[in-house]
């Protein structure tokens, strides 16, 4: 990240991803389409704006020095005295590639989250949009099997119907429980059914709970719904699926069960969750403890 070899930038879904420079530069425009969608829900607030117009001053401000969104607001509005501020401010995060420099992201360290170009902050301009093709290849290399929903859900673009049958001749296809029908490439793994899936404590937004069209293949049917089901929180999966909540404060990591687990269960979390301390503290020693969270 201080070498500005990775990027922190709001791509797929108008979420926050850390992406690698060149990624970032290629990905960005192919999310574009979504960004300009997003700019629909605040048109209200821009009422009368010229949206080029503020892309480039906009630019010229985050590119003169780094800004926080407030500052953005705040100079926007000298433009646009009568459109909403927080409306100014994110039409151009929606519009212009726009990263968090540091120190914002750096491990152990934080800082407001001040803005700029993508292009200003690597040195070099944004390149030809990610070819839809090479998109969705890329995507079924880390997620196939994988229906077309799905990919509209991780990318929040549209319309990826007619990529997924143009590439078939190259893919495999299967059909899910429901008829759904699945693609994948044609080498990729698919471990066997019965293959053990130990505990994983997962962050909040993360992609596995967030960005598949049926969720139902991680959140158990009795879970769906549930408000913390949307992944706000960091989530514990157990056997593959959503059981739980985790916080790590005070020294203790804290993990919320939804339903009773045995003893076995409960171990292979102890130790899973020892093992994450270990890397990200340094100290496997705090302690742990376990609660149960209301389901009603």
């Amino acid at each position: 990240m201080a070498d500005r070899e990775t990027v922190r930038i709001v791509t797929l879904r108008s979420t926050i991803h850390t992406h690698t420079a060149d990624d970032c530069l290629t990905l960005r425009p192919w999310v574009q389409a979504a960004r300009n969608r997003e700019l629909t829900h605040f048109r209200k607030g821009l009422a009368g704006v010229d949206l080029d117009r503020l892309a480039k001053l906009a630019r010229e401000l985050v590119e003169t020095e780094p800004r926080t969104m407030a500052q953005l607001r705040e100079e926007l509005r000298v433009e646009w005295p009568d459109a909403d501020p927080r409306s100014l401010a994110v039409a151009a995060r929606c519009l212009l590639p726009l990263v968090q420099v540091t120190p914002r992201g750096l491990w152990g360290r934080s800082g407001q989250i001040a803005l700029t170009t993508a292009e200003h902050w690597l040195g070099r301009p944004v390149a030809p949009a990610l070819a839809p093709d090479t998109a969705v290849r890329r995507y079924l290399g880390a997620f196939g099997p994988a229906s077309v929903k799905d990919m509209q859900t991780w990318s929040g673009l549209t319309r990826l119907r007619d990529v997924f049958d143009g590439l078939r001749p190259e893919l495999v296809t299967f059909r899910d429980e429901h008829g759904v029908e699945l693609f994948d490439l044609p080498n990729a793994p698919r471990p066997d059914p019965d293959t053990p899936a130990p505990p994983r404590f997962l962050p909040e937004f993360d992609n596995l709970v967030l960005s598949h069209a049926d969720r139902s293949r991680v959140v158990p049917a009795h879970l769906k719904g549930r408000g913390w089901a949307g992944n706000p929180y960091p989530t514990l999966l157990v056997d593959g699926f959503f059981a739980g909540l985790w916080r790590l404060a005070d020294d203790t990591l804290t993990i919320e069960l939804f339903d009773t687990l045995g003893a076995r269960q409960r171990a292979e979390i102890v130790e899973e969750g020892e093992r994450m301390l270990a890397a990200t503290t340094g100290s496997p020693s705090r302690g742990i403890r376990f609660g149960t969270v209301a389901t009603t």
